[in-house]
């Protein structure tokens, strides 16, 4: 069974851990207005507030990769809104993806509301 993924940052090509989605077929690239994304630092967290669009990249991914995704997100599927991410379910031109939802607090952290985070 495979799961649409939407990715924002990292997992992103071209990004640190994209290799984890490198055998994954990409569907296609659009923009989110659900999510507002945060500068955490070495990577981006989604928060789900209204934002201009934020760059994602939706992948077709096997349990396999998904089980990769959890882990390297730390997603804990027994216990979610416990880790660093949850999971959440959103609309998007290629029907429901995936989107991995960061827990913590981002007080403070700078906002991107319009377009994507690139690591530095």
């Amino acid at each position: 069974m495979t799961q649409r993924v939407a990715v924002y940052g990292t997992l992103k090509q071209g990004q640190s851990n994209h290799h984890i989605l490198a055998d994954s077929p990409l569907v296609g690239r659009c923009q989110l207005k659900q999510i507002t994304l945060y500068d955490i630092g070495p990577y981006p967290g989604a928060k789900l507030r209204s934002s201009g669009g934020i760059d994602i990249e939706v992948y077709d991914v096997t349990d396999e990769i998904f089980a990769a995704l959890d882990e390297l997100e730390g997603y804990i599927p027994h216990a979610p809104k416990t880790g660093h991410y949850d999971r959440c379910r959103l609309e998007t031109p290629f029907g429901l993806v995936w989107v991995y939802v960061y827990n913590l607090d981002v007080s403070g952290l700078r906002e991107i509301r319009c377009g994507g985070w690139v690591a530095r």
